[in-house]
């Protein structure tokens, strides 16, 4: 294997994905945070879509979402999860693969004190992911929420984080002539280092 330097250096592939990140943040016009979030459901067919990562922590990745949502179901009942960020200001991405448990305690609560009032009413307002009668009806639970919670709403039981554990961490940057640069870190388990590998492009 060949040195990793520059961007790709480091012994600790989360502590390079908060270094990536920051980087992001000073030239991605919105979001640097976004993450593409993968999960499989009951009859094994791949799910995709855009959610934001809140914080990286020594070993794992936490976002917030509403635990009677399609990605929270298919998350609970399998404990696994995947995603991608890509940043096209960088021409970077990160791929990370692991398992998943719930954030359900006061780093949870924390969080949702930390956001803006209003969103904090839309939690409660919002049925994620099941159907609706219409823009209206959703405008009006808002309006009843927002009389009823007062001026600090608490989390809900059916909102919280999830915290991802990474098995694989892969560092993906554009290359000349599309001679890429890959570096994947895996570990068989969660107990085990990570072991380091330059992939082809």
């Amino acid at each position: 294997m060949d040195p990793r330097v520059g961007i790709f250096a480091g012994d600790d592939p989360l502590n390079i994905t908060r270094l990536w990140l920051e980087e992001a943040g000073r030239h991605e016009p919105s979001d640097p945070n976004a993450i593409a979030l993968a999960t499989v459901d009951s009859e094994g067919l791949p799910d995709v879509r855009i959610v934001l990562l809140k914080s990286i922590e020594s070993d794992a990745f936490v976002f917030y979402t509403n635990y009677e949502s399609a990605k929270a179901r298919q998350i609970d009942s399998n404990g696994r999860a995947a995603f991608a960020m890509h940043w096209k200001s960088l021409r970077r991405q990160i791929r990370v693969r692991g398992l998943v448990e719930r954030e359900d305690g006061p780093i949870a609560d924390a969080y949702f004190r930390s956001r803006p009032r209003e969103s904090r009413v839309g939690a409660w307002a919002s049925p994620q992911s099941r159907a609706i009668a219409s823009r209206a009806a959703l405008e009006a639970e808002v309006a009843r929420l927002d009389a009823e919670l007062g001026e600090d709403p608490p989390r809900p039981a059916f909102w919280g984080g999830y915290r991802l554990r990474p098995l694989e961490i892969e560092f993906w940057a554009d290359g000349a002539h599309r001679l890429h640069d890959r570096y994947k870190w895996s570990r068989p388990t969660l107990n085990h280092p990570f072991e380091v590998l330059r992939l082809g492009p």
